[in-house]
């Protein structure tokens, strides 16, 4: 367990580098890379322990802006009651090697959607969101992962910058409480996974300064893409090794994945170097961004 938590700690350290630089990303650096030697079981219940106590006080400092998304980020939050119950039920049932096989085939997609860049508005904002935020409670309640498919949802949805950040820690709030509480009644908080909040809290507290200091000299969205590259490939070389693993595939061609993510991974990066500036322009400089200070970069 010493060396796993060793291990855990120098991811976490990467993780919050990045999370301090963008804004978002710890747990899509974190859970790909430790579900490689960690179950679901073990790691979720010490990441949302510590995704409650940082998502309050992120939705402390951008309290002014509440009163303009409550009403609209009323359906997810509703919506997530369910979804989190019913994911909750999954990490407590299910065959941990086969949850971290389902843990990748979601998250992979999510990932490479980001990385295209793909946005598309839609109108049946309050329908969608419930069914949205359904969804959203089962992602995160098997995986801690809620980041991605809501910063998307948020941006398609043209949430003003202060609007963006204020939902973004109102959602994450909700849905960070509800699945303590409902992994608290599963029985999921145990010895083993409270004992690695000790070795994952110095890894934020080192890494979000050095994210911040770091992301002032590196353009933002080189670095941003950058990082969701790493994700992919993490996530594609376990979805590898699980179908191996599992017997789904009994040969080397279970890495034809990684291959096949490889390929059309490069072909998304040079569609972006190809024509991104590396000098800022007034349409990038709009974007919803969550990071403002240090202090209020918040762990996903």
């Amino acid at each position: 367990m010493d060396s796993y938590a060793l291990a855990l700690a120098a991811i976490t350290l990467l993780a919050a580098t990045v999370n301090g630089a963008l804004g978002y990303g710890f747990s899509s650096i974190t859970v790909p890379i430790a579900l490689l030697f960690l179950s679901n079981r073990v790691l979720n219940p010490a990441l949302v322990l510590i995704e409650v106590v940082l998502n309050a006080y992120v939705l402390w400092v951008n309290r002014a802006a509440v009163p303009n998304v409550w009403r609209r980020t009323g359906p997810m939050i509703v919506g997530l009651m369910p979804g989190i119950a019913l994911g909750t039920a999954i990490v407590a049932q299910v065959n941990p090697a086969w949850l971290r096989f389902g843990t990748f085939v979601v998250l992979l997609p999510l990932i490479l959607v980001q990385a295209a860049g793909y946005r598309r508005p839609i109108k049946s904002e309050r329908a969608a969101g419930l069914v949205f935020g359904g969804g959203l409670g089962v992602l995160y309640s098997v995986t801690t992962i809620s980041g991605p498919p809501l910063a998307i949802a948020l941006n398609n949805q043209g949430f003003a910058k202060e609007d963006f950040r204020a939902a973004l820690g109102l959602i994450r709030l909700a849905e960070s409480s509800m699945t303590a509480v409902a992994y608290f009644y599963a029985g999921l908080f145990t010895v083993t996974s409270i004992a690695l909040i000790p070795w994952i809290v110095p890894s934020i507290l080192i890494g979000v300064p050095i994210g911040a200091f770091l992301i002032r000299r590196i353009d933002h969205e080189t670095f941003r893409r950058i990082c969701m590259s790493f994700d992919a490939w993490v996530v594609a070389f376990g979805l590898s090794r699980l179908l191996n693993e599992l017997g789904i595939v009994q040969s080397s061609a279970s890495y034809l994945v990684l291959v096949g993510v490889a390929i059309l991974d490069s072909w998304l990066l040079y569609r972006f170097f190809s024509v991104h500036s590396f000098t800022p322009t007034a349409e990038s400089s709009s974007l919803p961004r969550v990071e403002s200070t240090p202090v209020q970069r918040q762990v996903r």
